[in-house]
This record gives C-alpha cells, structure tokens and sequence, in this order.
C-alpha cells in the first residue's frame, strides 16, 4: 500500500487527519499556518487534491470545498481525498488576488524555498503536497467584474486529464493549454493531471457555481471508484477555442446575451452607448458559439474584454 507523508506526517489507512502546516509569520509576527484536510479509505486507491482559494479573492472554489468538508458529501472507500480550502490566506486577509508584494501564486511555481513569499507557498506545495497525489481538481473564479460559466479546463493533449474532465461533466470543458510556472504545468511535469474548474466571479458567492463544482467533484470520484455512489456520465460541451470580443468604442456596455448562451455569427451581443444618448455602437459576434464568460461592468474602455465566446465548430 502506497505510504503518504505529508509534512513529517504519516497518515495511515483509514484515519481522517487535519495538518497546519507553517508558512510565514504577518507583519504582526502572528504564525500563518496552511491548514490541510486529510481523508484515506481503508482501501488503496489514488489520491486526489482538491483545492480552492490559489488566489485569494476566488470565493467560490473556497467555498466549495468548504462545503465538501463541513457536510461531509464526500468519503472515500478508496483512496485519499487532500482538501486545502484556502490556499493564499494572504490574498484572503487583503481581498486580493495576489500577495502582498503584488505576486500571482499561480505564476510563482514550482517556487524557492528562499524566494519571495508566492514562491515560498509554492515550493511548499511542490514538495509536500504534489508528490503525493496522482490527480487535482483546482477550483477558481472569474476576475473582477468578469464571470465564468461552469466550466472545467483542461489541456486536450493531455488524455488523462481530458478523461477526467469529461467525468466532471461540467457545462462547458475548454481546451486551456498548460501556462508556464502555473500551478497546472508544473504538477504535470510531475506527471501529475490537475483539472482547473472556473465558475462565477471575484468576490462574489454565485450558488450555481459552488454546487456544478461539487457536483461534478462526486461524478470525477465516482468515475475513478473512490465514493460509493454510482457513476453518472453528464454530457458537456467541448470548447476548442475560445477568445474574447473586445470593445471597440469606450462608453456604457449593455450586453443583449447571458452566461451558456449559444449565440450565432453576426448576432449582436450587446451595445455601447456613450452618457448622453448621442453614440450607440453594436458589438456583434464574429463566430459561432457559448457565451462562457461575461464582463459584468456597465463602464468600459476600449480595447476592454467584453464577451467570452467559446467556439464549436
């Protein structure tokens, strides 16, 4: 049976172990500890990190793994679950995306254990967390202002990861080739396919999006025979392309669509009016698709992401 270490701990068949790991000390010397929620069945089996908050601002994947762990909706009778609710306190403490030196976690891995403090986290979750696992779901959100559609991401050159992903069955599963130093690719340098879910938007609780990631977590698990519920395959629609259609004009945005939207080439999607009623500029659709992201902010400038339309054909 596979030994599983985490932090000088050794967690054994069967037990359920909560771990802080130490990080930093804040300005104030008070100790931040990265709390680590452990479950291990009695039976072997792969083991599977579920994560939320890499940056700290993603209130829905942190949320959603909350959730899994107060109402315990998921046990393993096989294998090990590693839920790390929050993984960027600082970013939570601030209401921020990044740390407070301004670095993204999620472009600092694999990390140094001497470099900055993104980096420090980083490398902590490289060594002591990654080795571990043989699969990750990393739950995020939109950024500020900006929603996503359900939707798990993967990269389709990734087979395993693309079989995991259609199992999650989320509305939409985007083909998202691996970004260098994100968490993603360098995990799966380690061989080891980690699936990132997006849904709603910054700073704010979007219950459609907290529940399509727990819902879609039990169906991954249930697919790999780690929870005793029968496995159900959810149809999803695979998006090969996306991009975003940009504002042209600056002025008031007023979109004509909504999130999962199948819109068709040509159509408007939304117009921008200048304040006095004098200029009314449509924004139209330039290929067929589903509206998987939306900007949600009334006031753009030119050049602004307005609609994320994923293509299907």
């Amino acid at each position: 049976m596979k030994e599983l270490i985490i932090n000088g701990v050794r967690v054994r068949p069967g037990q359920s172990l909560n771990i802080n790991i130490a990080i930093a000390r804040l300005p104030t010397h008070t100790l931040i500890d990265l709390p680590v929620f452990i479950k291990r069945a009695k039976e072997d089996g792969p083991v599977v990190l579920i994560s939320g908050g890499v940056h700290g601002d993603e209130i829905n994947g942190i949320v959603a793994v909350r959730r899994m762990l107060e109402e315990e909706v998921i046990s393993p009778v096989k294998g090990t679950l590693i839920f790390i609710p929050l993984v960027n306190i600082y970013g939570f403490l601030s209401n921020s995306r990044t740390f407070p030196d301004g670095r993204d976690l999620n472009r600092s891995f694999p990390g140094s254990k001497k470099g900055s403090l993104a980096s420090q986290i980083a490398y902590i979750l490289m060594n002591d967390i990654i080795p571990m696992i043989d699969y990750g779901l990393d739950f995020h959100t939109g950024g500020r202002m900006l929603s996503n559609y359900p939707q798990i991401r993967v990269d389709f050159r990734d087979r395993k990861g693309l079989e995991l992903a259609k199992a999650f069955g989320a509305h939409f599963t985007l083909n998202s080739p691996h970004i260098d130093k994100s968490f993603r690719k360098e995990a799966y340098k380690k061989r080891k396919h980690i699936l990132v879910y997006e849904g709603g938007e910054s700073m704010r609780l979007d219950d459609l999006s907290v529940e399509e990631a727990i819902a879609g977590t039990q169906r991954m698990l249930a697919f790999l025979g780690m929870v005793e519920m029968p496995f159900e395959q959810k149809s999803s629609i695979e998006i090969k392309e996306s991009s975003w259609v940009r504002a042209k004009v600056s002025g008031i945005f007023n979109s004509s669509v909504k999130l999962g939207e199948e819109v068709k080439k040509g159509q408007v999607l939304a117009k921008i009016s200048d304040p006095y009623g004098q200029v009314k500029i449509p924004i139209k659709a330039v290929h067929n698709g589903f509206v998987v992201g939306l900007n949600n902010n009334p006031v753009v400038n030119a050049g602004d992401a307005l609609v994320h339309v994923g293509r299907v054909e």
